[in-house]
């Protein structure tokens, strides 16, 4: 399991959570910036209806969701594709606006 031990399984993913995932559970450096990620991450879970931490995995790990079959032999799927480019979009968005 990961460092986050329980789930966040709410569309309340924040800054700190996301930072602390890439530092510890990926032992990288965050090189964007964390609060735009979380929002992105929030805002596409909302929208599917899905928790954000599954998403986050999705976007930072290619982790597969199956209940939303992101993945079909290994390789993304359109909707695998869709919700990437859509938290992508987001993330982009949300730094336009800064």
């Amino acid at each position: 399991m990961t460092h986050l031990m329980v789930r966040i399984i709410n569309n309340n993913m924040t800054k700190n959570q996301v930072e602390m995932y890439i530092r510890v559970d990926l032992d990288s450096t965050p090189r964007h910036d964390c609060a735009a990620l979380a929002s992105a991450i929030n805002e596409v879970a909302e929208e599917v209806g899905h928790d954000s931490y599954a998403l986050m995995e999705l976007l930072l790990c290619n982790t597969p969701i199956p209940s939303l079959y992101t993945h079909s032999y290994g390789f993304h799927t359109a909707n695998g594709r869709h919700l990437i480019e859509s938290m992508q979009d987001s993330y982009n968005s949300y730094n336009d606006e800064r």
